[in-house]
């Protein structure tokens, strides 16, 4: 008997074994007779057709069970197909209704202990009932009648087809025996031949299920074509491609081919068996996005089901197309309109700032009220260490949105902010969307944190990618180069940071509303330190059950004696330096202080830093204070002036800017313009060379605001006369006498106050500056203001 591997390799109850021919005088059964209850055999992925004849080897115990009985007597047993295959143990419900009922011509017991039955298909049978299903299955069945053939000529065209398309596919497969089509020509019985092929149809089992239900024997050949026919397709095409991949193969280029057949099939039949690609589609389902990003999505995957993944535009395509689909295009987190909620998150987490949070709240109160709202490019500017940052972060949590922070401190690649185009090799979007794809909101807080630090090369200029993002009426279509879509920020709240608003592009400021952040006073920063700084420094080093004081005055005393800045960073480092301290004493068993005295703190922090007894050293003919503006917040400056013989010459020493020169020349010519109204005798002005000196020569300076500074050492050097103590001073001259106002203001008075100063000098036009401060702060210092030089001159040396 010929083994045959037909068209399919069926797997039965347990593994794979060859369907077999059988005798045509065998296929005729008809007067067998079937009783009506019947064990019952379920198959995995096989269906039995009349007249054929299978081998299987019987795993499961109810199968062997119902084999072992039906053998003992009649040898008839109905075999049925799961629906499921991978059911291990099937119920009635997980059988097809339809089977055949087949005569067990032989039972083999195994050396392994298994089973193997040799059965012949006889009839086909529809189940009533399920009449048990322990220990083996057993049912009622109906016999089904076959119909009479008549072998007509359409029928009999029917049979040739059949012929002509089962032995084309045996040709086209090499890996089947040449046997094969001397069976087929010689089976005559036309019934035997449908069922005999239809068993060994590579095809699946619904469809086979279908062919053993179909009660006419004509339609049955009709269908049976039909799934030849497809079938045929399929190693036709198998054959194409290989014959197509055979010329540009070698050994090297095996796994190529091999995937190469996989595309040319799939392109064919029109299937989609990516996973990835799949899991894709499926997800952009249910995405919100606009057209045009969903327009781009598709054409995307359309491109990508036709390349195969080993050519390298495979993988710049797909990654474009899973940032397109992972963008958050219409997805919004919601704002959180509670304004009373969002002041006390202001409040608690930050000391004072009364205007900043004022601006927060009338955003959100103008959102509230009319629900949408192109959010404004705040730029908060100021000192280093004052809390900029984290008031941004403070404002995402007040109003319910994402945070995001993008440190553009020596940013100097334009395409950081616009992205790269995708065909370059490691494009990358820029980090504007790469950020608000990882926040999964299209409405974060983004935090443009050192806007001022910024560079400018040759690879492009940031500031001017900037323009785009932070213009809010172009901002709603800005174009990233990578995603080659225009994306809608106008519902980021962007905030800014910077310590230079000199530093900024001009432009670029012209899109940003500044919102100045001064430093802060002594008292402010004892209060930043009680509520903020020590309870935090206590938990960073273990502290926490640690009983322990520090008094207003003691923080008092670190800062003036150990900081000199705007912001409390420097004051935060120190009082770590003292919980440090206390952290070893408490390691080492040791008694902690339950009040911190100032002279322990002295023990810790070392000798003072900074103190105020220099201006009583300084107190001298020809030296005045005065006050500048820094990018790290307020500082004092000496300018001192000294007289040596010579022929009126000026000379200039400190690493001055071009502007601090001319007023220190302004102030001179004012001098000798005016000798005699200031008592200066008109020889000494002539026989006397003044050396104008700025201590730090190596920390550059410059600005008009030293001018009555100048002025005063100047005039103070000539007369012999000291200056007031404890006197500082800021203000632009001009030839006329007049004193222009300058700013940064409330910077240059904490900064005097931190110096010990008593008394200032400004511009009358300067004290709308002066009444913005908490009284508070400056209690106990002193303003004159003047319009004219002459007032700087009679108030400094007492006239």
């Amino acid at each position: 008997m010929a083994q045959n591997k037909f068209f399919f390799q069926n797997t039965d109850d347990s593994e794979f074994l060859p369907i077999l021919p059988m005798n045509e005088e065998d296929a005729a059964a008809e007067n067998l007779v079937v009783p009506d209850t019947i064990n019952l055999l379920p198959l995995r992925n096989m269906v039995l057709f009349p007249g054929v004849v299978i081998p299987i080897t019987v795993g499961r115990d109810k199968s062997i069970q119902a084999v072992n009985e039906a053998y003992k007597g009649d040898k008839l047993i109905g075999v049925l197909a799961q629906k499921d295959m991978n059911v291990e143990e099937p119920g009635a419900n997980d059988l097809y209704r339809t089977g055949t009922v087949a005569q067990i011509i032989r039972l083999i017991k195994m050396p392994d202990g298994g089973t193997t039955v040799i059965i012949q298909g006889k009839k086909r049978f529809q189940l009533k009932e399920v009449l048990q299903s322990e220990p083996f299955f057993k049912a009622s069945i109906n016999v089904l009648t076959e119909e009479k053939i008549v072998e007509d000529d359409d029928f009999l065209a029917h049979l040739g087809s059949i012929r002509d398309l089962a032995t084309q596919i045996i040709q086209l497969s090499p890996q089947l025996p040449t046997e094969a089509s001397i069976i087929l020509r010689n089976i005559e019985n036309a019934g035997f031949l449908i069922n005999f092929v239809s068993s060994n149809l590579n095809s699946e089992l619904p469809e086979k299920q279908e062919l053993l239900e179909m009660d006419s024997i004509k339609d049955r050949s009709l269908r049976l074509i039909a799934l030849l026919q497809k079938q045929l397709q399929f190693e036709e095409l198998k054959n194409k491609v290989t014959n197509n991949a055979r010329t540009e193969i070698d050994k090297q280029q095996r796994e190529y081919f091999l995937q190469q057949q996989l595309k040319s099939i799939k392109e064919e039949l029109g299937g989609d068996n990516d996973l990835e690609i799949a899991e894709m589609k499926k997800k952009a389902e249910t995405k919100k996005w606009s057209e045009a990003a969903k327009e781009l999505f598709y054409a995307n995957i359309g491109k990508l089901e036709r390349m195969h993944p080993s050519t390298p535009d495979y993988s710049v395509l797909y990654n474009h197309t899973d940032f397109i689909l992972n963008l958050p295009w219409e997805e919004f987190s919601e704002d959180n309109y509670d304004l009373k909620r969002a002041q006390n998150v202001l409040d608690k987490d930050h000391y004072g700032m009364k205007k900043i949070k004022e601006r927060i709240l009338e955003y959100l109160a103008v959102l509230k009220l009319k629900g949408d709202l192109k959010s404004p490019i705040l730029c908060f500017v100021g000192p280093p260490g004052i809390g900029k940052t984290s008031l941004g972060k403070s404002i995402a949590s007040a109003i319910g949105r994402k945070y995001i922070r993008l440190s553009l401190g020596g940013l100097h690649d334009e395409s950081e902010i616009r992205g790269h185009r995708k065909t370059y090799i490691g494009a990358m979007p820029g980090r504007i969307l790469q950020s608000i794809r990882k926040a999964k909101t299209s409405n974060p807080v983004i935090i443009l944190d050192e806007i001022d630090k910024v560079g400018n090369e040759y690879r492009g200029d940031p500031s001017s990618a900037l323009l785009e993002v932070l213009d809010p009426e172009q901002n709603s279509a800005f174009y990233d180069n990578y995603l080659e879509l225009e994306y809608d920020l106008s519902k980021v709240l962007f905030i800014a940071t910077a310590n230079n608003l000199q530093s900024i592009q001009p432009a670029l400021r012209d899109r940003l509303e500044i919102i100045n952040l001064n430093g802060y006073a002594i008292e402010e920063k004892v209060e930043i330190a009680k509520k903020y700084l020590v309870p935090k420094q206590k938990e960073a080093h273990g502290l926490s059950r640690t009983k322990f004081k520090i008094s207003d005055k003691v923080l008092e005393k670190i800062i003036e004696s150990y900081t000199r800045e705007s912001g409390v960073r420097e004051l935060d480092r120190q009082l770590a330096g003292v919980m440090r301290h206390i952290a070893k004493l408490v390691a080492m068993n040791e008694e902690v202080p339950a009040n911190l005295s100032e002279e322990f703190i002295k023990q810790i922090l070392g000798k003072q830093k900074y103190s105020n007894e220099i201006y009583k050293t300084a107190n001298m003919p020809g030296v005045a204070v005065g006050l500048a503006w820094t990018q790290v917040g307020g500082d004092i400056l000496f300018i001192e002036a000294v007289l040596s013989e010579g022929k009126g010459e000026l000379k200039l020493t400190g690493n001055l800017g071009d502007v601090m020169k001319e007023s220190a020349v302004t102030a001179l010519t004012y001098v000798k313009a005016n000798a005699e109204k200031l008592h200066i005798p008109a020889d000494k002005l002539a026989n006397k060379n003044i050396h104008i000196h700025v201590p730090e020569g190596a920390v550059p300076k410059d600005g008009p605001s030293a001018g009555i500074t100048m002025l005063s050492a100047i005039v103070s050097a000539f007369t012999g006369k000291k200056l007031r103590p404890y006197l500082g001073m800021t203000g632009e001259i001009t030839l006329r006498g007049q004193v222009l106002p300058v700013g940064g203001i409330k910077e240059k008075i904490l900064a005097a106050k931190r110096a010990g100063l008593k008394e200032l000098i400004l511009c009358e036009e300067n004290e709308k500056d002066v009444q913005e401060i908490d009284p508070a702060f400056i209690k106990g210092m002193k303003f004159r203001y003047v319009n004219l030089m002459d007032d700087v001159v009679n108030f400094a040396l007492g006239k």
